[in-house]
């Protein structure tokens, strides 16, 4: 009998810990699908990005997350767009969640 689903856990801190589906690398945007879950209104999520953004990538681009079929910007705790630059190589995301106001704010980032 399997009791967890594999792709969503919880850590130690209580905080969701979710795999991406995939990342998207565009000409305008990238983007980095979480697929459908269900999640807080407000908290933080760890997010395990599967295909990292490669180094060759162009760093202005900015970045989005879609979840739940929803697609925003991820933004730095100053309100700027997150871009390329800030995820080169980057394994795993700690994003605080904001869907009151409709905000994804890139928290910490930690190097794949």
């Amino acid at each position: 009998m399997n009791c967890c689903n594999p792709v969503i856990a919880t850590n130690a801190g209580g905080i969701p810990y979710i795999v991406s589906t995939n990342t998207t690398i565009g000409t305008e945007t990238i983007n980095i699908a979480l697929g459908a879950r269900r999640i807080q209104p407000i908290g933080y999520m760890s997010i395990m990005i599967s295909d990292v953004i490669p180094a060759d990538a162009t760093t202005t681009l900015p970045v989005n997350l879609t979840l739940n079929d929803v697609t925003k910007a991820l933004t730095l705790p100053n309100g700027t767009p997150v871009t390329a630059a800030e995820l080169l190589n980057v394994g795993n995301i700690l994003v605080f969640n904001d869907r009151t106001r409709g905000l994804l704010t890139l928290m910490s980032r930690t190097i794949a």
